[in-house]
């Protein structure tokens, strides 16, 4: 092709092309936000304005300091959780129906003999195959039966206590009864541990107090993907969710958390509380939070941040749901003290992280799928060749 040709094909791509630009300013699949942006400053009215035609809302918030300051009170609010239901001093153990007491009284053995042994395994804190328990079973009444004593009930009574009534009622019998009385297997009172643990299942409450952390440790400890900021323990039908990180910051000791018969503790695993980066990144990927918190900041640096070559650092926007409607927040990255907003933004988890692509890449793309091989060819008309 010679030089007039070349021109006059150049001269039709342009014609061709131009027309195109004004209607091409984004790529295809890219998410629309449509409407006018608005300040962390505007009205609640604004704040829940209209919704477009495919739901998402028409406003976006604009991520400003006094954005970040509001959001991190109502996170605040959202995750102090009343737990003084569960904190407590630790006290004796209290024998309960079903566990199993050793008594021994001494200088007469006569009184030790002819105690039924109970079956192996019969305990929560026995395992298969052990050697029989012997000891005097407590009933469901909450009572036992001792020679020469009768019917005792212990329920509800500590160790002491019930080595003093035995005494009390062997005296009459016995002078100066020694009596020896523990409980020799701890069955009546149990919790469940489940989750990100080691080793989840039941543990039984013995005579150390059975605080929090007790019970994830007997459980063999947190696994890597535990999320320490999500530990959830039911008791009554009723769920507290504990942020044990954020505990030690508001200065309670996690092993003041006290947990009673019954309790359920479940360990939240860290792939619950994703957050989705997704557009012009380096590496688009899902990321978990770290114990609950994740800045996104954080999140665009793991992701390998803005693509240098096709990402608007002006329209970076983070999609999160609400109880009502989508929320949008927009982050212009060129703006000085960006930086440091994006560090004290802090994420939720499901939320989107989205950057979209510049004009120009976005006309890019259009054209390519439109017209395959048009730009190239346009851009080979008006290379010189050999020179000329």
């Amino acid at each position: 092709m010679n030089q007039d040709g070349k021109k006059r094909l150049l001269a039709w791509s342009v014609a061709l092309l131009t027309p195109l630009v004004a209607a091409c300013v984004s790529s295809p699949g890219m998410p629309k936000f449509s409407g006018s942006s608005q300040s962390s400053s505007a009205s609640a009215d604004a704040g829940t304005g209209a919704a477009g035609e495919a739901g998402v809302p028409t406003l976006i918030k604009q991520i400003t300091p006094s954005l970040v300051k509001t959001e991190k009170v109502r996170r605040d609010q959202q995750r102090v959780q009343d737990l003084s239901s569960l904190l407590g001093k630790p006290g004796a153990y209290s024998i309960e129906p079903g566990d199993i007491l050793s008594i021994v009284v001494w200088d007469h053995p006569e009184l030790n003999v002819g105690v039924a042994p109970v079956p192996a395994g019969a305990g929560a804190d026995q395992a298969p195959g052990a050697t029989p328990v012997a000891g005097f079973i407590v009933d469901h009444e909450g009572s036992i039966q001792f020679p020469y004593a009768g019917q005792i009930k212990v329920s509800g009574m500590t160790q002491d206590q019930a080595r003093t009534l035995l005494a009390q009622k062997l005296s009459k019998y016995i002078r100066n009864p020694n009596v020896t009385l523990r409980v020799q297997s701890y069955r009546s009172k149990r919790v469940y541990v489940d989750g990100e643990v080691k080793a989840p299942g039941l543990q039984a409450i013995n005579d150390i107090p059975m605080t929090l952390m007790e019970a994830i440790n007997r459980s063999g400890g947190f696994l890597p993907a535990a999320d320490q900021s999500q530990v959830h323990l039911t008791r009554g039908g009723e769920t507290f969710r504990i942020n044990l990180p954020q505990l030690v910051q508001r200065g309670i000791n996690p092993n003041s958390i006290m947990l009673a018969n019954g309790d359920v503790v479940r360990v939240v695993s860290r792939d619950s509380s994703k957050v989705f980066i997704s557009g012009e990144v380096v590496m688009p990927r899902a990321l978990p939070m770290i114990n609950g918190r994740l800045t996104l900041n954080e999140a665009l640096g793991e992701s390998g941040g803005i693509n240098p070559l096709s990402g608007d650092a002006k329209q970076i926007y983070v999609v999160r749901k609400s109880a009502t409607e989508p929320v949008v927040y927009q982050l212009n990255a060129e703006e000085n003290g960006a930086l440091a907003l994006a560090e004290s933004f802090e994420l939720e988890p499901k939320d989107v992280v989205y950057v979209a692509a510049t004009a120009l890449t976005n006309w890019h793309r259009t054209i390519s799928q439109i017209l395959p091989g048009a730009l190239s060819a346009a851009v080979g008309a008006a290379k010189p060749v050999n020179g000329y």
